[in-house]
């Protein structure tokens, strides 16, 4: 074999090498950016029946159950999602439930301290007061929950809708932004 033969040889194969590492290195580039992708989309851990207690100075304040839990830790914004529901009791000092909320699914965005309840949301108040809802928002760090949709609250023979509202966190002042229907008031 002469030497122009190999050296021609070696002209063809060190592209067909090079050719060769590049694809197989995008390729598994790709892989790893697909890999990382998908994990945003996975649950990091996933918890069954859980009972969470928060607590301020060593009193508790809230205790939220859930059937399921899923957090997603690699997410870009992490949070915890609650596909099969929650129930929250809210407690004052004296450990007295102040309010409840249930709803057929949550998700807690931990970052911006935002939880939102949605599909039949339920909330009661220690007065009574009951709201209704497909979609509420509690934003812990302005201790206010909310909502842009439909609501119906029911107060003891009052019975009151409207779209969005606005309460403190334990639902005990509220108001709705935009009331509708007839309301009908006692003069006795």
């Amino acid at each position: 074999m002469s030497l122009l033969v190999k050296y021609r040889a070696f002209i063809i194969l060190v592209p067909a090498l090079a050719g060769t590492l590049l694809f197989f290195s995008c390729k598994t580039n790709l892989e790893k950016v697909q890999e990382l992708a998908e994990r945003e989309n996975v649950p990091g851990v996933v918890a069954y029946n859980i009972e969470i207690l928060y607590t301020e100075q060593g009193k508790a304040k809230i205790k939220v159950l859930a059937a399921e839990s899923r957090y997603y830790q690699f997410a870009k914004e992490p949070y915890n999602e609650f596909p099969k529901g929650i129930t929250v009791y809210n407690y004052n000092d004296s450990l007295e439930v102040v309010s409840t909320l249930t709803a057929n699914y949550a998700i807690f965005y931990e970052a911006k301290k935002l939880w939102i309840a949605r599909y039949n949301v339920v909330a009661t108040n220690a007065k009574g007061e009951v709201l209704n809802t497909e979609q509420l928002f509690w934003d812990q760090n302005a201790k206010r929950i909310y909502s842009n949709d439909m609501v119906k609250i029911t107060d003891g023979e009052d019975v009151l809708f409207g779209e969005g509202m606005e309460s403190d966190e334990a639902f005990d002042s509220w108001e709705i932004l935009k009331p509708s229907g007839n309301m009908y008031v006692n003069e006795e």
